[in-house]
């Protein structure tokens, strides 16, 4: 079995969050990598190519921040946040990029049944929580996104630099007014925290692509460079660079 890096922060702030993720993306040294995480306060991350206008709303947040992936904003509230970071040629990540987020699609589906929740690909159809003019990841989707009750429950993006891979999730759990009538574990009768979602989430891959996990924490270089590149993240410059 393949052994990865299992990295849990719960409650983090903001910066932490975002500078830890970009050291992982870059750190070609270590073994691939998966992160569950939360964020304190509650948080809207822009997608790195989003213009701030384009998100009416964003001052009910506690705090912005602009992601390195692509895609809407993301209000990280009531939700399991996850990431992967690894290298592009790893087995998840060869072929078209597609067929990468049909991968980790895949497990998530199995996660959420474990869950007593029905999810699936979005496939050709539209859905009820697509609306225009939001900015929001939840009200837009495409066929590779994960639906239950004819409404999007997670949102994912990718970045990829430099022969490496960071693959970034939300689960909701709940909603917010941000996001309104979207898909959430709560409103479909799955009682569960961060903690215990992320121990189905965490099964599910060891199923789907025969892992192990080891617990394990950013080591050294990783926590240093999560402090120096989190510190941009707090820059009003950058959350308002597009």
């Amino acid at each position: 079995m393949e052994r990865w890096r299992l990295i849990t922060t719960w409650g983090a702030d903001p910066s932490f969050n975002m500078g830890l993720d970009e050291a992982l993306l870059e750190s070609h040294e270590s073994p691939p990598t998966f992160r569950f995480y939360s964020w304190k306060p509650d948080t809207l991350s822009l997608g790195y190519f989003q213009k701030i206008a384009d998100v009416p709303g964003l001052e009910k947040a506690g705090a912005v921040v602009r992601r390195i992936t692509g895609g809407g904003a993301i209000h990280h509230v009531k939700e399991l946040t996850f990431s992967i970071a690894a290298s592009l040629d790893h087995p998840l990540y060869r072929g078209p990029v597609g067929e990468s987020y049909a991968r980790v699609h895949g497990a998530l589906i199995d996660a959420l049944r474990a869950a007593g929740v029905e999810g699936s690909l979005r496939g050709g159809s539209a859905l009820e929580s697509d609306v225009e003019g939001t900015g929001m990841c939840f009200h837009k989707s495409t066929p590779l996104d994960i639906a239950w009750g004819g409404r999007k429950g997670i949102g994912s993006a990718q970045r990829r630099k430099a022969g490496r891979v960071l693959h970034h999730g939300s689960i909701k759990l709940g909603s917010s007014p941000l996001e309104g009538a979207i898909a959430t574990l709560e409103g479909h009768g799955a009682k569960l925290g961060v903690v215990e979602l992320a121990a189905l989430v965490r099964s599910a891959f060891e199923r789907a692509f025969e892992l192990e996990f080891a617990a394990s924490v950013p080591d050294a270089v990783e926590r240093t460079e999560a402090r120096r590149l989190g510190t941009r993240y707090l820059d009003p410059a950058f959350v308002r660079r597009r």
